[in-house]
């Protein structure tokens, strides 16, 4: 016997947090959230990206 899983497609026009995947109304709530809740999160990393090209990228002027 074959079983399928569909999932509904309810609030998928909603933004999620995609670190404890909340959804809210609107963008400017999950910034809120984000910013508030997952602070140290988002802190580490930016501190760890660096931002240069690859090896190989093309710039065009």
């Amino acid at each position: 016997m074959i079983f399928c899983m569909v999932l509904p497609l309810v609030d998928e026009d909603k933004p999620k947090c995609y670190v404890c995947h909340d959804g809210f109304e609107n963008i400017e709530k999950l910034r809120e959230h984000q910013n508030s809740i997952h602070k140290d999160f988002f802190e580490l990393h930016k501190k760890e990206t660096k931002r240069e090209p690859a090896p190989g990228d093309v710039t065009v002027f």
